[in-house]
């Protein structure tokens, strides 16, 4: 039955987050294109989680690499705006809230991993912390936005 459900979901994701990322990098407004962005990495997360729960590793994997991506499309896509994160500060709060909102959730998530699969959702923790700390840093003026 584990395997009938695992099956089922995998038929129900199949290529749904390549659709949604491709529907924010289609965006051709910048700070529209990050949130489109950011929200795909929230449900990719989630289908991450999902498929941990019934067993399909694969499918988490491939969720989890769409975190990244989606993440990367969303920072990409702020710094091409050419706006001071200090001076227009609210696309970049909003993307700083939401990556925040996301690590916290990778990091339960984690929790749930065994020891052997956590190297696979560090390297992801690891590149949303970089961009959530050059956001934070970009708002408070501590990062000079025009060099990174």
């Amino acid at each position: 039955m584990q395997r009938f459900l695992g099956g089922l979901v995998a038929l129900a994701w199949g290529g749904l987050g390549a659709v949604e990322l491709s529907r924010a990098l289609a965006e051709p407004n910048l700070e529209k294109r990050s949130r489109l962005a950011l929200e795909n990495a929230e449900a990719a997360l989630r289908r991450a989680a999902e498929a941990y729960q019934v067993g399909q590793w694969d499918a988490t994997l491939e969720a989890l690499e769409e975190v990244r991506k989606s993440v990367e499309v969303s920072y990409l896509a702020l710094k091409a705006t050419g706006k001071n994160p200090r001076r227009s500060p609210r696309h970049f709060k909003h993307a700083e809230q939401r990556t925040r909102n996301l690590l916290r959730r990778l990091r339960d998530l984690r929790q749930k991993f065994s020891i052997e699969e956590r190297q696979h959702i560090d390297a992801v923790e690891e590149y949303i912390r970089k961009v959530h700390d050059e956001l934070l840093g970009g708002i408070l003026g501590t990062v000079d936005w025009s060099k990174t």
